[in-house]
Parts: structure tokens; C-alpha cells; sequence
């Protein structure tokens, strides 16, 4: 009697996958859902290329208010943050998101830690952020400030520049120049300078100063 052997196929393990086991599926990243489900880490790039997924609606309580707000199911909770502005009138960045007693980051997506149809979750204030956000805006607009002199000076020692080129071409020709107008011209230009110098500024706004300086 003819023996006949069989064989066994076998494929990777998703713990031999996710240290690195051959095939093509070891080529992705996994990841653990809630609930203990190991499943392929999902890439942002490639969801827009599959059919949409489902709008869910959620309640975000703020205070003592909830806002029913309709989200698409795969969003993160930065894009979750932008649609709360309107109703709040909470800056995105200001926001802290509170989910299962949990601060989730702006990055992290609604399915992956669970976030489903009619999924309650909190809005709190985040005063650091809102602290650091408005300094920057503070320093934003100095610096705009800090410009918009400089482009004024500017334009101040170009006209009396002009004025100076002037009296040069009357000397030149041989023509007099009366004494109080050059030192007219002189206190003119030397306030200038003094408004330059009075200018505190970083970055692109100082390079901007030090050229003017060096017009002196």
C-alpha cells in the first residue's frame, strides 16, 4: 500500500508579523483595538482612497452644555477640536478632549480608541496652551509693529536722503549752502537713527533694522 503524504500549510502569525516575519503582511505596522483585537495599523494616505467610512454623531459636554456633533467615524480628535470652535468659541488649540476619563491627543483617531455612534466625551479648557498661544500672538504682533516702523524711518531717510543729494549737487556746482539748513538736515537724519535704535526686534524684523543702520 502506497503511502500518501500530506502537507501542512502554514502562515505567519500575527505576533510573528509583528516582529518582523515574512510575507507580505509582515510589510505593516499592528496594532492593539479596544477590546483585545489585533488588527493592521490603519494609514491616514490610504483611508482616503477606500469608500468613506460612516458620520457618527457625538456629544461633547462643555461646562454645563452638550453639542451634538456630526463627525466622520475615521477622524482624529484635532479635526474633532475645529468643528467645536463654532459652537464654543474655544480655540482648537485651547481645547482638551476628555474620553473614558482620558486626555486623548489632537493625532490619535476616533475608532481606534474606541469612539463610536452617540459617544459621550468632555471639552475642558486648557490654560497653558491658551497661555502660550496668546504670548505668540503678543510677540507675533511686536514684531509687525517692529516692521512697520522701520518701513516708516525708511522712507523718512530716503526723502531726506534726496534732500542731501541736493545740497551736495549745489556744492558741487559751485553754489553756497546756507549752515542751517545742513544742520537742519543733520538732526533730521540723527532722530531717525534714534527711533531705529529705540526698535527691538528678532529675526527677519532685525535683519531689517541692521540694514537700515548700516544706511548711516
Amino acid at each position: 500500500m502506497m503511502r500518501m503524504k500530506t502537507s501542512k500549510t502554514t502562515g505567519p502569525s500575527p505576533m510573528a508579523m509583528m516582529n518582523g516575519g515574512s510575507g507580505e503582511a509582515a510589510a505593516h505596522e499592528w496594532e492593539l483595538r479596544p477590546g483585545g483585537m489585533l488588527v493592521q495599523k490603519r494609514n491616514p494616505d490610504s483611508d482616503r482612497t477606500s469608500a468613506p467610512p460612516p458620520t457618527i454623531r457625538v456629544r461633547v459636554k462643555y461646562g454645563s452644555i452638550y453639542h451634538e456633533i456630526h463627525i466622520n467615524s475615521q477622524a482624529t480628535f484635532g479635526e474633532l477640536k475645529k468643528l467645536l470652535t463654532g459652537p464654543t468659541g474655544l480655540h482648537h488649540e485651547d481645547q482638551k478632549l476628555i474620553y473614558k476619563d482620558k486626555e486623548r491627543d489632537s493625532k490619535a483617531f476616533l475608532d481606534v480608541v474606541g469612539v463610536k455612534d452617540k459617544s459621550k466625551l468632555v471639552l475642558v479648557e486648557d490654560p497653558i496652551s491658551q497661555e502660550k498661544r496668546l504670548l505668540e500672538m503678543r510677540k507675533n504682533a511686536k514684531l509687525e509693529k517692529a516692521s512697520k516702523s522701520i518701513s516708516e524711518i525708511s522712507l523718512e531717510v530716503d526723502r531726506l536722503a534726496g534732500q542731501v543729494s541736493a545740497l551736495e549737487s549745489i556744492i558741487t556746482k559751485g553754489g553756497k549752502v546756507a549752515e542751517k539748513d545742513v544742520l537742519n538736515l543733520i538732526e533730521l537724519l540723527m532722530n531717525q537713527l534714534l527711533k531705529l535704535d529705540g526698535i527691538m526686534a528678532d529675526g527677519d524684523v532685525k535683519l531689517q533694522r541692521k540694514m537700515q543702520v548700516i544706511f548711516f
